[in-house]
Formats: C-alpha cells, structure tokens, sequence
C-alpha cells in the first residue's frame, strides 16, 4: 500500500484516540478519510501489518492496542488535564502519551506491579510537574530481545 494512504490512515486513528479516549472503529476511520468501510478495513489492517507496536483483537478488525494505547483497561491510567478514559500500552509508553498533548498536563496512575503500591507521574510538554512516590523508576523484567513476541501481553 502506498506510504501516504498508510501515514493517512495512521494519523487518523491516532488523532481519533487522542479526541475520544477510545480505539476508533474501521467505519469511523472510513468516513473520517471519505472512503468506504472496506476501504477503510483493508487500510487499517495494512497499517497494522507495518510491524509497529499495534495489533487487533484476534480475529477481528478491531484495534486492541495502537501505541501509545491500548483499548483495554491496564495498570497506566492516562488522564489529559483531569479527563480521564485512556489507558496506555505499557508503563514506558504511557510517558509517551504525553507527546500527543503539547501543553496539557498529562498524569499516569499506576499501581506497582511488583508491590502494589500507588504510582503517578504528572508531566507537561516532557517535564515532570509532580511524582508520587518521589523518585519512582521504570522497571522491565522481560529482555528488550523478547519484548516484540510479548507485545500483545504487555
């Protein structure tokens, strides 16, 4: 498929998640881009097939996750100057969210995976405005050469 039909497609669900909280549907994706739904469909699954971070639910033309997010709830809840209703892939990628709102204060809230405890991080254009607790750090216990065959799980 053609790289504009591609990056179109991409931009317009990404744009679509950012405005609504939520995956779009291939038939919003359709009218979004004034082609039909098949159109649309075969489009979605081609930007799918680009090996980035993204995936449907299996069997299906429904967008699972769409990196930075993902359409099920996670332990990285995003909230966009105190809206809350998106949920990130992984804890790295929710620092990510961030970019997709210049200027807005971005918070993550987290619980530990490890201990439980409440996180959250609070940034605006890349900054950290506020942490809890104080010195909070990523941690990943999958190696980096293993993370693609576990994306669908992370």
């Amino acid at each position: 498929m053609d790289s504009d039909l591609l990056d179109r497609t991409y931009h317009v669900i990404l744009t679509s998640w950012v405005e609504s909280a939520r995956a779009p549907h291939f038939t919003d994706v359709a009218r979004a881009l004034r082609v039909s739904p098949d159109e649309a469909r075969r489009r979605l699954h081609a930007v799918i097939a680009t090996g980035l971070p993204n995936w449907l639910f299996p069997d299906t033309d429904l967008i699972a996750s769409f990196a930075p997010f993902h359409a099920l709830p996670t332990p990285y809840r995003v909230s966009v100057d105190g809206r809350s209703g998106w949920h990130a892939q992984c804890g790295f990628e929710s620092v990510a969210v961030g970019w997709l709102f210049p200027g807005r204060e971005v918070r993550i809230d987290a619980t530990c995976l490890d201990c439980g405890d409440p996180l959250s991080v609070a940034m605006r254009d890349g900054v950290i405005v506020t942490e809890e607790p104080h010195g909070v750090v990523a941690y990943v216990d999958i190696p980096f050469r293993d993370w693609r065959p576990n994306l669908p799980y992370a």
